[in-house]
């Protein structure tokens, strides 16, 4: 969840960077390179699927640098000089529809195709979708959750307002009470926007990702933002605080409340299994208390590149990085949620994630981001025009993000 501000034509002027070399499979099995961010445990996972492939091909992990701008920026630079050393990409949700539109991912067919639309859960294939088709199978999958003290709150709050309510009672008491999350200027305070306008029913661009909305339920959504930055319930640092920020504050005991993603959860119970024993977990908070909250679905995908030679066994191997053994692995031993439904009744899920029924009913429900080939343009306008949260007027900064919005859409102005 880092920002994403570097656009494809910015990234394309850079190919006269060296591209580094990815290994060749002159006078052995054919070489699959497979980008992907650096996932703890990744690297067993390759070596069962190379096993398993008995020589057919040879899958070569190359490992992307650790920021997702980072690692878009480089499979850009080389998907635009149309390298054909790039054959499996891991990405995240948000480029599928870039990539395809752009043509520089291969569409998925046949048994892989079936398998990926029966077996993952519904939004996490609607976010490998571009134009109707299958361009991406789902890796892993995420939703953010509410987390609080038990011992501070024995009933978590349903609502926004509730929420607060509970916090500034808890503030009065001289208790802690700060409702922690993610409000800088990057990805982050984008997918909290996009959370509340799901949740409030309403739309940031239409189906087509081609034209700007904006309609009340994004009035309503800025409205929420703007009373929870100012009701005093916050951190001090709310307008700069990213994931692991907010992790570490509530993990040193400074919250009442802490939205994130699962993984705060392992990072507790090892860093702090005092404070673990006192922490819960709910679902993300409403704004309508007669409507679940809708929150925003992240995870990672594998596709093919369109200018791979070997793009029938990259497919083959997709099969196996991304099948419910390598889930069920990554999972357990490095965090990753699955996008396989199948995979939470595994009973090593329980211990691994015990909130998995309640992260499973979001999942079900979960929210794309706007769904655009000009995303990244979109995240960064929308993460500029609302920061900081406490200077949203929600009439006004809906009808000035439209404008961004669209100008965003069309490749206009310049970019914050």
């Amino acid at each position: 969840m880092t920002t994403r501000r570097v656009l494809a034509a910015t990234a394309a002027l850079t190919l006269a960077a060296p591209l580094a070399a990815c290994g060749s499979d002159e006078g052995g099995p054919p070489v699959l390179n497979f980008y992907n961010s650096p996932v703890q445990n990744m690297q067993s996972v390759v070596d069962r699927c190379n096993t398993e492939a008995a020589g057919k091909y040879q899958i070569s992990y190359q490992v992307l640098p650790r920021t997702a701008d980072d690692q878009r920026v480089q499979m850009v630079r080389r998907l635009a000089a149309k390298d054909d050393s790039m054959d499996i990409l891991g990405m995240d949700v948000t480029w599928t529809q870039e990539f395809a539109s752009a043509n520089w991912i291969r569409e998925l067919t046949g048994d892989l195709k079936s398998e990926v639309e029966s077996r993952t859960l519904q939004p996490a294939v609607a976010s490998a979708q571009y134009n109707g088709k299958l361009y991406a199978a789902p890796n892993n999958t995420n939703v953010q959750l509410l987390w609080y003290r038990k011992d501070l709150v024995p009933t978590p709050p349903k609502t926004w307002a509730e929420m607060i309510q509970m916090s500034q009672q808890l503030k009065a008491e001289g208790k802690p009470y700060q409702v922690m999350t993610m409000g800088a200027q990057y990805e982050g305070l984008v997918v909290f926007f996009n959370s509340l306008v799901a949740s409030a029913g309403g739309h940031v661009v239409d189906d087509a990702g081609k034209k700007a909305v904006m309609d009340q339920g994004t009035v309503t959504a800025l409205q929420t933002m703007k009373t929870f930055a100012t009701a005093g319930v916050t951190s001090p640092s709310f307008s700069n605080a990213i994931e692991d920020d907010v992790r570490r504050a509530f993990q040193d005991g400074g919250g009442a409340f802490e939205l994130n993603w699962p993984y705060v959860w392992a990072s507790m119970q090892e860093d702090a299994p005092d404070l673990a024993a006192k922490v819960g977990w709910a679902r993300y908070p409403a704004i309508d208390a007669n409507t679940p909250s809708q929150t925003t679905i992240g995870g990672s995908e594998q596709a093919v590149s369109a200018y791979s030679k070997h793009p029938d066994l990259a497919f083959e191997a997709i099969k196996c990085l991304r099948g419910p053994e390598s889930q069920l692995y990554l999972a357990v031993n490095s965090g990753q949620a699955p996008s396989i439904e199948s995979v939470y009744d595994d009973p090593s899920m329980a211990k691994a994630y015990p909130m998995k029924e309640t992260l499973l009913e979001e999942l079900k429900t979960s929210a794309p981001r706007p769904r655009t080939p000009a995303y990244q343009n979109v995240s960064t306008v929308v993460a500029a025009e609302l920061s900081p949260p406490s200077a949203i007027d929600p009439q006004q900064t809906a009808e000035t993000l439209k404008s961004s919005i669209q100008d965003a859409i069309d490749s206009k102005g310049v970019l914050p």
